[in-house]
């Protein structure tokens, strides 16, 4: 079969449109190919975003809990009246208090000056731990009076009291149903402990 044969002419039609229609199947290939590359970069980065969006949102549930339990301590600490300067008026005044619920017979007390806590670990920079040690000195029925007196003391706020130490000794006085003096000797000293946000607006 040469160039010029009647068969040869009938076919050059299909053959240009074979070559067409391969041209277009490897021009299509490639395309797609392009396409694909393309998509799966837009997935890479879609998906590298939604990690750190995720990754974001995650961050941000962790420190809304951290601010609402550190909130929640705070509110914690106002309600025991420890925030802020030390209260010796308030202290004095509940003393007092304790003293005529109870009945104690004897009370007397003495607060040394205030001095800056630095085993804290862990504080934040603008927060100050103070400590005013009382020393306590109670002449009592019995040693129940004692814990009675410590309870209602921590319960009185206005500091956090932290007890040091506490020694008991009797008074060798006979326990008689007419003799209400006191049995019991007790010493205390007590850390009133209070918080100042140095960096907090007056």
């Amino acid at each position: 079969m040469n160039a010029t044969s009647p068969e040869f002419k009938r076919l050059i039609l299909p053959l240009l449109a074979c070559a067409l229609l391969v041209g277009a199947g490897v021009a299509l290939i490639l395309w797609s190919n392009q396409v694909l590359i393309v998509a799966k970069r837009q997935f890479a980065t879609v998906s590298t975003e939604r990690a750190r969006n995720t990754e974001r949102l995650l961050r941000i549930a962790d420190e809304e809990r951290e601010v609402k339990e550190k909130i929640a301590v705070y509110r914690q600490l106002t309600a025991l009246g420890i925030l802020g300067r030390e209260r010796r008026l308030e202290w004095a005044d509940a003393i007092k208090r304790i003293r005529a619920q109870r009945g104690l017979i004897d009370l007397r007390y003495r607060v040394a000056p205030q001095k800056t806590l630095f085993s804290v670990p862990g504080k934040p920079g603008t927060i100050n731990f103070y400590a005013s040690t009382m020393k306590v000195n109670l002449a009592l029925l019995h040693e129940e009076d004692l814990f009675g007196f410590l309870n209602d003391l921590r319960s009185s706020g206005n500091a956090y009291y932290s007890i040091k130490r506490c020694t008991l000794g009797r008074t060798g006085v006979p326990p008689t149903a007419a003799n209400l003096a006191a049995r019991v000797n007790a010493e205390c000293d007590i850390d009133l402990i209070t918080v100042v946000d140095q960096g907090a607006k007056s």
